[in-house]
């Protein structure tokens, strides 16, 4: 698509909220995605749809878990890894501890 083209469907002068128009906008945001409100000619905000919106966090969640899979894989040490035993041990944890916690496997 050309550009100009796009961004001239894609913006929405901050008059027609003040000319009642909003239902209008709101129905275009659905129908065709993300408009920016411009006023004075600089972009006050975008309007997306809440499924848009959703999408785009998701999206941001999990390229910060990869990132953070991807720190804690390039931080692996093997002689630092401990049983679960151990770990048991440590933390003075017992068997009646865990015993009460359903549908939990550990491994």
């Amino acid at each position: 698509m050309n550009p100009v083209r796009s961004m001239l469907e894609n913006t929405v002068p901050i008059s027609m909220f003040n000319k009642g128009m909003a239902g209008k906008i709101f129905e275009s945001v659905k129908q065709s995605g993300t408009k920016v409100v411009m006023k004075n000619n600089v972009a006050e905000c975008v309007l997306l749809s809440p499924e848009e919106y959703i999408a785009i966090i998701d999206e941001l969640e999990d390229m910060y878990l990869m990132a953070e899979a991807r720190s804690r894989m390039d931080n692996f040490n093997a002689d630092k890894l401990i049983s679960r035993e151990e770990f048991d041990r440590r933390f003075g944890i017992t068997e009646e501890d865990i015993e009460d916690f359903e549908g939990v496997d550990f491994e």
